[in-house]
């Protein structure tokens, strides 16, 4: 049985992004006990699944090493993964969690050699990939993943591939009697930051994302981007595998909307501005980029970078909010509108379209473990209805990542403020 050490000082976390780590780290580095509560079989959360930051166009894995350091030094802090919490009882400053953990089928002993994965048959789309590839039934969720301990899908327990798994392995990591575990225990203060999730792009049904293979989500353009993604970084089209020279992307897909998202994400300009380096670094003059948008928004440090990439040549921008796409006989997306400063209509075929899809937040108001205050969005309000439950990072509001990691420090002090009361009053 798992066992975690907890009071009702401790802080927990829930959610192991980039916010939930943020949180986790800064209060358990003043010396409070956090107990941090991930659904993944890993931390990092989205920020794990892109190839460059913007404006400076770096690379995350930095950053998250940093933090994968500063988890493993820290005595403070636990970390469930495989774990969702599923129950919140009491009152600010005196709750107790139950977590429920689904078996991972490997323990500990795990070197993160892959024997046990050449050893199965068996693959599964890649979640981490999001569906552009497949993994193994035994698998490493990705090259940087913490803990770096693999994991069997469950769909192949009980099957020859699960035995064969458990054959290959030198270091009887292997445990396929693994059983689901139910824990409980107290905390004082909760920091909610399960993230955000991609809008489901196939809901917006004039783009044809569900239809036409060449038709793609910005996430999606991010992982074929990165050299350890599905493509090994060629930007190709998911058809036939052809060199995606001319790409159109598409902004506010299903933001700003009365049908879809109500609201500006934010970070979507930017990311596509970015994502238009990545054209440009691999073909060059040879690159041609049409980007459509309503409006665009790069405030502050962001000017700079969008100026820059507005001033390239190879790539036009057209005020146009896009009514349709069809696909020709060769399978390229056809994308038809209007633009709205000239009045001319338009039908332009590309090789690739890529849809600039908002941030959707991942709270689930019929799970939530207690009553919270939602706004129409459905990001969680701060409000003191909410007791001793905080949210961070794009569980409060569609925030880029510098701008999340800022937020998550926020509520860590708050979460470090209720367990210092919770201290002071049994003294």
């Amino acid at each position: 049985m798992t066992a975690v050490v907890a009071t009702n000082e401790t802080i927990l976390v829930v959610g192991g992004g980039i916010s939930g780590m943020t949180a986790a780290l800064e209060a358990a580095e003043t010396g409070k006990r956090v107990v941090l509560v991930e659904k993944r079989p890993y931390l990092g959360g989205r920020v794990s699944q892109l190839y460059k930051y913007f404006p400076k166009l770096c690379f995350p894995t930095c950053g998250l090493e940093i933090n994968q350091r500063r988890a493993k030094q820290n005595p403070n802090l636990t970390i469930l993964t495989m774990a969702e919490v599923t129950g919140l009882t009491g009152d600010k400053g005196n709750y107790r969690a139950t977590v429920k953990l689904s078996p991972r089928y490997v323990n500990a002993n795990c070197t993160a050699c892959g024997d046990c994965a050449k050893a199965v048959t068996a693959e599964f789309d890649d979640e981490h990939n999001y569906g552009l590839g497949k993994r193994k039934g035994a698998y490493l969720p990705y090259r940087m993943a913490h803990p770096a301990r693999y994991v069997l899908d469950p769909a192949i327990i009980g099957t020859p591939d699960a035995e064969r798994a458990k054959a290959a392995c030198r270091y009887d990591a292997i445990d396929l009697d693994m059983q689901e575990e139910t824990i409980d225990f107290p905390c004082g203060a909760v920091i909610w930051a399960t993230g955000w999730k991609p809008y489901d792009a196939a809901k917006i049904q004039p783009y044809g994302y569900d239809r036409f293979p060449n038709v793609i989500t910005s996430v999606e353009f991010e992982r074929m981007a990165d050299p350890t993604g599905p493509t090994g970084g060629k930007l190709v089209r998911p058809s036939d595998g052809k060199e995606a020279k001319k790409v159109a992307f598409i902004q506010c897909a299903g933001s700003r909307d009365r049908n879809h998202l109500l609201h500006c994400s934010r970070i979507c300009c930017m990311a596509s501005f970015k994502q238009c380096t990545y054209v440009i670094d691999a073909f060059g003059t040879d690159a041609r980029i049409n980007v459509y948008y309503i409006d665009l928004r790069a405030i502050d440090r962001f000017e700079d970078f969008y100026q820059k990439v507005r001033a390239n040549q190879n790539i036009t921008f057209i005020k146009s909010k896009p009514a349709s796409i069809t696909q020709d006989k060769d399978g390229s997306p056809v994308v038809h509108g209007v633009d709205t400063e000239g009045y001319q209509r338009f039908a332009e075929p590309h090789d690739l379209v890529v849809l600039a899809i908002g941030m959707e937040p991942s709270v689930d108001p019929a799970s939530f473990p207690v009553p919270i205050v939602l706004n129409r969005e459905g990001f969680i309000e701060t409000d003191s209805a909410n007791g001793g439950v905080f949210a961070a990072g794009g569980a409060a509001d569609a925030l880029d990542v510098n701008r999340a990691v800022q937020h998550a420090t926020g509520a860590a002090l708050r979460a470090i403020q209720v367990v210092n009361s919770v201290a002071r009053a049994e003294v």
